[in-house]
């Protein structure tokens, strides 16, 4: 192995699910949204989200809230096309539901979040060397929100919603890792720690495009999950089926301790 001057691992986190808890805001959002445009004969559960979101490609929960407003009214017997829903409708509502309906002072579901770690874990962190920064597909009001107005972070390197395509496209994962680079050395291993199917084949892809970097897929399961046992199991079991080398319950579960041993096996492997 190279010298250990050399050697830097990059923790890069997702936002929702691991650094806040958005069971009560995002996905409440959602649930609303799709209840509104089915004229309230449809309310999707918090499962129902989760085995949407299990196929890895609905990151994007305006998309989701359309799709699942898709596929009620085809059990309907109403085909994909024949449905006509407006998108940025659908985006209006559930952002008023999220944010609230004061431009001026949010009011809206974002408030009743709860953060998942505190500055003390990232302390530790950067103590070890560990070079850390965030990937989200959420906006960059609301990831900004909890990360500068709530955690207090300065400035903190972060690939939001409008900096690169949606997950699983790796696009956004190598643009922090970018940012992350230029104040680093030699870098031995990106950990990326996220709660969804799409976050672990984010990694995945990223392992395909770029070899050369050990490329780990931390899964973090959700609160949500974690209330009912089989559920927390059927979860984690499906974040191990999509690339994760381990799955936690919280983030800061993810220690520097915790990153040796995951550097460490790694570089065995290579």
């Amino acid at each position: 192995m190279t010298d250990n001057s050399y050697i830097r691992t990059l923790v890069i986190f997702d936002i929702d699910g691991v650094i806040r808890d958005v069971g009560n805001s995002y996905r409440k959002a959602l649930a609303d949204t799709v209840e509104h445009f089915t004229s309230g004969e449809y309310r999707p559960t918090l499962t129902d989200i989760d085995e949407l979101k299990s196929e890895g490609i609905w990151n994007n929960d305006w998309e989701a809230s359309q799709e699942l407003v898709h596929r009620y009214f085809e059990t309907q017997g109403k085909s994909y096309k024949a449905v006509k829903i407006n998108y940025k409708t659908i985006v209006d509502f559930f952002q008023r539901r999220y944010f609230g309906t004061d431009p001026n002072k949010w009011n809206g579901y974002i408030c009743n979040e709860r953060i998942l770690l505190g500055l003390p874990y990232l302390e530790q962190l950067s103590l070890a060397n560990i070079d850390w920064g965030f990937f989200s597909g959420a906006t960059r009001a609301s990831a900004n929100y909890i990360l500068q107005d709530r955690l207090g972070l300065q400035s903190p390197i972060l690939i939001a919603m409008e900096d690169s395509p949606g997950k699983p496209d790796p696009t956004g994962l190598f643009a922090t890792v970018s940012l992350l680079q230029s104040r680093t050395d030699h870098i031995s291993m990106v950990i990326y720690a996220g709660d969804t199917v799409a976050d672990m084949q984010t990694v995945e892809n990223a392992r395909q495009v770029e070899p050369r970097i050990n490329w780990v897929g931390v899964g973090v399961l959700p609160p949500h999950v974690q209330e009912n046992p089989s559920e927390k199991n059927a979860y984690g079991k499906k974040l191990k089926q999509a690339g994760a080398a381990v799955v936690i319950d919280n983030i800061q579960d993810l220690t520097p301790r915790m990153v040796k041993h995951l550097l460490k096996d790694e570089s065995e492997q290579w």
